[in-house]
């Protein structure tokens, strides 16, 4: 399925049914009266998250979603029959804006839910009461009234959804720094792997499963430049999706770090972090430098002195042969169980 974050959609409930206007009329009951029944209530849209999707692409193919209206009254005091609810599932993580239009054309855009867990659910259309028949308005001075109500309307809504996907660990870095790399290594998530950067143009979710049957979701956020945050490169199309993630995984190739300064390289994408969104930079974060495997001896050990003497804890790993994984997964095991309050 293509991965898609947006997508804007129209949304109606089912009308009431018209109540009936119907006078009882039988051999033996000349004067029977009104008998008229109510109508049926029109279907309500309900928005419900579900852990089960992971794009809004079908909501770009479909656009239109319409409850059945309420069944009208009947004579001999039937009811109409009340129409089902149309329930709209979404992805966890979706926000819902409702697009108003003003007097003077222009429009605003009204923040109405956050779809943060499954199985919540949020009536977005109320669908419209049935009619009441005309046996509701028999009265001492009209015993035969022909008038019944008819069904109210029905709401219609036109929606914008967002979506920011919902994980444990976001993993950070710059293109081709070997993210989709370690995802596929430690989860049974498939991405795009090319020597080529922007090869992950969609966030990658990876579950991983621990002794103890515990999760933690990975995102593979695409790789980000300088100036992401002003919407260089992928920009902020994909920054958002690092706001909903617990603690970031911030990845650098050997071949990209300064040899002199092998920290230095985190302070850019924190900066572009910090200028996106201030809370984002606070977030508790691992750092990484993968592909040691294209290092030599020497210089792999060059490189793990001066970042000792520098203070930083940094994991050397190599996601293509597994070296340094498993010790990486212990400090994001641990990571979790620390903001899990364990």
């Amino acid at each position: 399925m293509k991965f898609v974050d947006e997508a804007t959609i129209q949304v109606a409930s089912g009308k009431g049914g018209n109540g009936c206007a119907s006078l009882r009329r039988e051999a033996n009951l000349p004067k029977g009266g009104p008998d008229g029944g109510d109508g049926g209530k029109g279907g309500d849209v309900i928005l419900r998250g579900s852990g089960r999707l992971i794009s809004l692409y079908d909501f770009r193919l479909k656009r239109h979603y319409t409850a059945k209206n309420g069944q009208p009254g009947m004579g001999r005091d039937r009811y109409g029959k009340a129409a089902d609810d149309l329930i709209v599932d979404l992805p966890v993580g979706t926000l819902i804006f409702e697009i108003i239009e003003e007097e003077d054309g222009t429009t605003r855009e009204e923040f109405v839910a956050d779809l943060v867990e499954d199985g919540t659910e949020i009536v977005i259309c109320k669908g419209g009461d049935g009619g009441r028949g005309n046996l509701h308005f028999k009265s001492s001075v009209n015993r035969t009234p022909r008038y019944a109500e008819p069904g109210f309307p029905a709401e219609e809504k036109q929606l914008r959804l967002e979506l920011k996907i919902l994980a444990d660990v976001g993993l950070l870095g710059l293109p081709s720094a070997g993210k989709s790399t370690f995802i596929s290594k430690v989860s049974a998530a498939r991405p795009k792997i090319a020597a080529y950067p922007f090869t992950t143009l969609v966030p990658n979710l990876g579950v991983i499963e621990n002794d103890d049957f515990k999760r933690m979701v990975i995102a593979d956020i695409p790789g980000l430049i300088e100036g992401a945050s002003a919407g260089r490169g992928l920009g902020i199309t994909f920054l958002k999706h690092v706001e909903r993630t617990r603690f970031l995984v911030h990845i650098l190739a050997a071949e990209d770090v300064n040899r002199d300064d092998p920290t230095g390289g985190y302070a850019m994408l924190n900066q572009e972090l910090r200028e996106y969104n201030a809370e984002m930079a606070q977030k508790p974060q691992i750092q990484v430098i993968n592909k040691i495997d294209t290092l030599s001896g020497d210089e792999l050990a060059d490189m793990k002195a001066k970042v000792a003497a520098s203070g930083e804890t940094v994991y050397f790993i190599s996601a293509l042969t597994g070296e340094g994984v498993d010790e990486l997964l212990a400090a994001m095991w641990s990571q979790l169980a620390q903001l899990d309050g364990e």
